[in-house]
C-alpha cells in the first residue's frame, strides 16, 4: 500500500472517529436515559412484586386468624368482609366475599335472614362489572343455591341458564341446580332428560355423577352409570 492511500485509510478513520463522537455527544443522552430507564422499571417491577408478596401474606394471615376456632362471640362474617379494604385486586376482594358469604350461611345457627344477607351479599358481587366472569358466575350460582325453594322454580331457571351454558366454568353444576328447580316444578321428565345428559357428560365428576344417579333413581328412573 502507497504512502497516499496509507494516509487516505488514517483520514478517513479519523473522520468516522470524530462523526461518531459528533453524534455520541448529540445524541448519546438518548442512550442513558433508555439505560436508566430500563434499570428503573426492573428496580420498580421488582418492588411492586415484594410489596403485593408482603400485602398478599399479610391478608393472609389475617383471614387466617379469622377462621381459627374461637371462643369469642364474634361476627366472623362481617370481620372477614371487612379485610376486603385489604385486598390489593378485585380477585382478592372477590375470594374474601364469598369465604365471607359462607361463613355467614354456613355459621352453626345461622337462619333465614343470615342466608339472605350471605344471597344478597353474593348477588352483589356477581353484578360486579370489572370483576372476571369465573368469579361473578360463582357469586350468582351460590346466591341461588342459598335462596334455593325461596326463589320461584321457573325464576331459578331463568337465573341459571346463563350459567348452564357450554363453556361457562360451572356448566354442569348449574344444569344440576336447574334439574332441582324442574322437580320443584314438577316437571320430572325434563329434570330426568337433564339429569341423565348431566350423568353422560364426559367433563362430569365422579361426585357429580354419584349425585345426578341418585336423584335419577329416586326419581324412578335408571341411571345409565354408577
Amino acid at each position: 500500500m502507497s504512502d497516499s492511500d496509507s494516509f487516505i485509510d488514517e483520514v478517513s478513520e479519523e473522520l468516522q472517529r470524530d462523526r461518531l463522537f459528533g453524534f455520541l455527544r448529540r445524541y448519546g443522552w438518548i442512550a442513558i436515559v433508555a439505560v436508566l430507564a430500563l434499570v428503573g422499571a426492573a428496580a420498580w417491577s421488582e418492588y411492586s412484586k415484594a410489596r403485593n408478596q408482603a400485602a398478599a401474606q399479610e391478608l393472609g394471615d389475617a383471614l387466617l386468624a379469622q377462621l381459627e376456632p374461637s371462643d369469642e362471640d364474634t361476627d366472623r362474617a362481617a370481620a372477614i368482609a371487612g379485610l376486603a379494604d385489604q385486598a390489593p385486586t378485585a380477585e382478592a376482594q372477590a375470594i374474601l366475599a364469598l369465604i365471607a358469604s359462607a361463613e355467614q350461611s354456613g355459621a352453626e345457627g345461622a337462619d333465614d335472614a343470615a342466608r339472605e344477607a350471605a344471597a344478597t351479599r353474593l348477588e352483589q358481587l356477581a353484578a360486579t362489572a370489572d370483576l372476571r366472569p369465573v368469579y361473578r358466575d360463582l357469586a350468582l350460582l351460590k346466591a341461588l343455591m342459598l335462596r334455593g325453594d325461596g326463589l320461584e322454580p321457573q325464576a331459578r331457571l331463568t337465573q341459571l341458564a346463563p350459567l348452564a351454558v357450554p363453556g361457562a366454568p360451572y356448566r354442569l353444576i348449574a344444569q344440576e341446580q336447574m334439574a332441582l328447580a324442574e322437580i320443584s316444578a314438577g316437571q320430572t321428565s325434563e329434570a330426568l332428560d337433564r339429569l341423565r345428559a348431566i350423568e353422560n357428560d364426559a367433563s362430569a365428576s365422579d361426585d357429580i355423577r354419584r349425585r345426578v344417579g341418585l336423584l335419577i333413581t329416586a326419581l324412578g328412573g335408571r341411571a345409565d352409570k354408577a
